[in-house]
C-alpha cells in the first residue's frame, strides 16, 4: 500500500505552485519561436507545393496552425489552472494505473521526435565540422548531439527558457535570410515560387490536397496538444481571475500568435526549398545555396532550432511521463535519458521518409485523447477537480482495477474512426473520441463510481489558481489536504 501510494506521488509529479510558475508572456512565445523552427515542419510545405500553389499551401497552414493552438489552451488550462503534468491528470479520464497506456504512447511519440530533430540537427552538426577540419561522420554528430540536449534538459526549465531567449532572434533573422536566397534561387530557374506547382490538382483533388495540409499542421503539434498541461503547468498567470482569456493570456499569445507565425514561416521555406532545388531539406538546400561562413552560420541556426524544440516539445512531456510510469524510482533526469535512449533506437533517419502519413495517423489518435481531456475537464468536471484523490492509490479515480473502462473505448472508437478517415483524421478523432467519453462517462461510469466534483461542484473546493489556491499534496500515505481549505481530508 506505501509503496503504491509513493509511486502516485512522485516529487517530480507533484502540482506546480502559484510562487514556482517561472516563465512570462514573452518568455513563452519565445520558447514557441525555437519549438516551431524545427525540419520536420518544412517537409509539410515541400509535400503542399507538390499539389497547390505555395499561397494556398500558407493559408491551410494559417487555419491548421490556429486551430492546434486553440486546442492547446484549451487543454493547456489544466496545468495552469491546478498545476498538473498530462499523465497526472490523465487519470481522471483514464485511471490511475490506465493512465500509462495512452501516456507512454505519447511519450514514445515524443521520444521518435527526439531522434528526427536530432537527426537533422546532426547532418548541420557534420556539415560545420567538415568544413572546418575535415571531420566527415554524421553519426557521430548524432551521438554527441543528443547527449548535450539530454544534459540541457535535465538542467530543468529555466535553462532551458534562457536557450530558447538566446536562439529566438538569431533563428528568425537567419529564417528570413534563407526565404531570400532559396527565392531568387527559383526564379533564376524560372519559378516564381507563390505561383508555380509541380503536379497542379483541381476540383475534390485539391479540396483534399488543402484539407491534408491542415491536418498535417494539426497532427504535427497534436502531441503537444495533449501534452500542454506538462508545459502550461510553469507559465505564471493572475490569482484570482475568473476569466478564462485574461488567465491564459500568455498562453494564447505563443499558442495562437507565435506558433502560427513561426510554423507558417518554417512551411513558406519548406515550400521554396522544394521549388528551388526540389528537396525541401535545408541542410541539403543550404548547402547548394551557400558558402563560406555564411553556410556556417545557417548550419549553426539549424542545430541551435533542433536543440529548443527538443528540450521543450519532446524530452520534457516524455521524461514526465516516464517519470510517472516508472515511480519515484524514475526521477525526471533518468526520464530524460530513457526518452532519448528510445529517440536513438527506432533510427529516426529511416523515419522522415513517412513523415506526412504518419501525421495523419498520430494526429488522429492523440486528438482523441485531445477530445477526452476536453470532455472531462470542460463538459464534465467543469474545470473542478478533486486533484488530492489524483494521487491518491483507493481514491475516486481508482475505478474498476485502476482502469476508467470509458476512456479506453472513446479512445479506441476516437483512434480507430480517424484512421478510416485518415484525411481529415484530426477533427475526426476530437469529435468521435469528445463525443463517445461524455455519453459513456457521464450517463455510465460515473453513476456507478461517484466524483466529488461532480456530487458537490464547489468552486471554493475544486478550483485551483481561480479561488487562489495552491494543491499541496502531503507525500505522506492517505493524507493529503489542498491549501486554504484544510475541511478537506482523505
Amino acid at each position: 500500500m506505501k509503496k503504491q501510494s509513493n509511486y502516485l506521488k512522485s516529487p517530480d509529479l507533484l502540482p506546480i505552485s502559484h510562487g514556482d510558475k517561472k516563465i512570462g508572456t514573452l518568455g513563452f512565445a519565445l520558447i514557441w519561436v525555437g519549438m516551431a523552427v524545427v525540419l520536420a515542419a518544412f517537409a509539410i510545405g515541400g509535400a503542399g507545393v507538390q499539389s497547390l500553389s505555395l499561397g494556398w499551401v500558407v493559408f491551410a497552414t494559417v487555419i491548421g496552425s490556429i486551430a492546434i493552438g486553440i486546442f492547446m489552451t484549451l487543454i493547456g488550462d489544466i496545468g495552469i489552472e491546478h498545476g498538473l503534468s498530462f499523465p497526472v491528470y490523465m487519470r481522471a479520464p483514464f485511471g490511475t494505473i490506465g493512465t500509462h497506456i495512452p501516456s507512454i504512447v505519447r511519450g514514445l511519440a515524443a521520444s521518435c521526435w527526439f531522434g528526427i530533430n536530432t537527426y537533422f540537427g546532426s547532418t548541420a552538426m557534420n556539415g560545420i565540422l567538415n568544413a572546418l577540419f575535415g571531420f566527415d561522420n554524421w553519426f557521430v554528430c548524432f551521438l554527441i548531439f543528443a547527449l548535450l540536449q539530454l544534459i540541457n534538459t535535465a538542467l530543468g526549465i529555466k535553462a532551458i527558457e534562457r536557450f530558447a531567449d538566446l536562439a529566438a532572434p538569431i533563428i528568425i533573422i537567419i529564417s528570413a535570410w534563407m526565404y531570400t536566397t532559396l527565392s531568387d534561387q527559383a526564379l533564376s530557374q524560372g519559378r516564381e515560387v507563390w505561383a508555380w506547382i509541380e503536379s497542379p490538382v483541381t476540383g475534390g483533388a485539391a479540396i483534399t490536397a488543402f484539407v491534408v495540409v491542415i491536418m498535417s499542421n494539426m497532427g504535427f503539434w497534436a502531441t503537444l496538444a495533449a501534452d500542454m498541461p506538462s508545459l502550461s503547468r510553469y507559465i505564471k498567470a493572475p490569482q484570482h481571475e475568473p476569466n478564462w482569456f485574461k488567465r491564459n493570456k500568455s498562453a494564447l499569445v505563443g499558442n495562437v500568435v507565435a506558433l502560427p507565425i513561426t510554423q507558417t514561416f518554417m512551411v513558406i521555406i519548406g515550400g521554396v526549398s522544394y521549388i528551388a532545388v526540389k528537396n525541401y531539406d535545408p541542410v541539403v538546400a543550404l548547402q547548394e545555396a551557400a558558402t563560406g561562413i555564411v553556410l556556417g552560420v545557417l548550419l549553426l541556426m539549424i542545430i541551435l532550432a533542433q536543440w529548443s524544440t527538443n528540450t521543450s516539445a519532446n524530452l520534457i512531456p516524455a521524461a514526465t511521463i516516464f517519470s510517472n510510469v516508472g515511480g519515484p524510482k524514475v526521477p525526471f533526469w533518468v526520464g530524460v535519458f530513457i526518452a532519448g535512449f528510445i529517440g536513438c533506437i527506432v533510427q529516426p533517419w529511416n523515419l522522415f521518409a513517412i513523415i506526412i502519413p504518419a501525421l495523419l495517423i498520430i494526429g488522429g489518435i492523440l486528438s482523441s485523447i485531445v477530445g477526452i481531456l476536453f470532455a472531462d475537464y470542460y463538459l464534465i468536471r467543469k474545470r473542478r477537480v478533486n486533484v488530492v484523490d489524483l494521487y491518491e492509490e483507493e481514491g475516486q479515480y481508482h475505478y474498476y482495477k485502476g482502469v476508467n473502462v470509458a476512456g479506453f473505448i472513446a479512445w479506441i472508437i476516437g483512434g480507430i474512426s480517424s484512421y478510416m478517415l485518415a484525411n481529415y483524421s484530426f477533427i475526426v478523432g476530437f469529435i468521435v473520441g469528445s463525443v463517445c467519453y461524455y455519453v459513456l462517462a457521464k450517463y455510465w461510469w460515473f453513476p456507478k463510481y461517484s466524483q466529488a466534483e461532480l456530487k458537490d461542484p464547489s468552486d471554493e473546493r475544486y478550483l485551483g489558481i481561480t479561488v487562489g489556491r495552491d494543491w499541496e499534496i502531503d507525500v505522506q500515505p492517505n493524507v493529503s489536504v489542498p491549501t486554504g481549505d484544510t475541511s478537506i481530508s482523505q
